[in-house]
């Protein structure tokens, strides 16, 4: 029976080149001389970390570093901004985090997606992915099609098919 699973993962090895990328670029730009932007990657939580001397430099980064992970082919939208919180004096600093594997609200939203297609598949979740088995690779085609049309605010990836 012909299988596949909806997915999203995140090339890690990508974000950490934009990163450098990014950090290069804001090292050498006129309006970041003398001032503390720069953007860190934690491996442990898996989250960036883009500081700033103004709120206004940080939305520059952030320009800075979105661009270049459009270029490295990591989707921003994986990327989800926490609010911009001051350290110390008029430093700022703001919490990224980055959205591996599909939760579990957005996991049912598919489910349910292909259950109201009425399309000859099923659709189980099985931890942050959901495998959709069906007895034809048509009707698999189907639903990749029918997801990518409805499914728009968040990256997507099909892969592990089996026939």
């Amino acid at each position: 029976m012909p299988s596949f699973d909806v997915m999203n993962e995140v090339n890690f090895v990508e974000v950490r080149n934009a990163l450098d990328q990014a950090n290069k670029e804001i090292g050498q730009r006129f309006d970041f001389k003398g001032s503390d932007a720069r953007a860190e990657l934690n491996e442990k939580d898996k989250a960036l970390t883009v500081f700033a001397d103004t709120e206004f430099q940080l939305e520059q980064v952030w320009d800075v570093l979105s661009g270049k992970f459009a270029k490295r082919g990591v989707d921003v939208r994986c990327m989800e901004p926490g609010d911009v919180e001051k350290i110390s004096g008029n430093k700022v600093k703001r919490s990224v985090a980055v959205k591996a594997g599909i939760e579990t609200e957005l996991a049912k939203k598919i489910v349910r997606q292909i259950k109201d297609s009425k399309i000859k598949v099923q659709a189980s979740i099985q931890g942050d992915t959901v495998r959709v088995s069906g007895a034809k690779r048509d009707a698999l085609q189907e639903v990749i099609a029918l997801l990518k049309k409805a499914i728009t605010d968040f990256p997507l990836q099909f892969g592990n098919f089996r026939d």
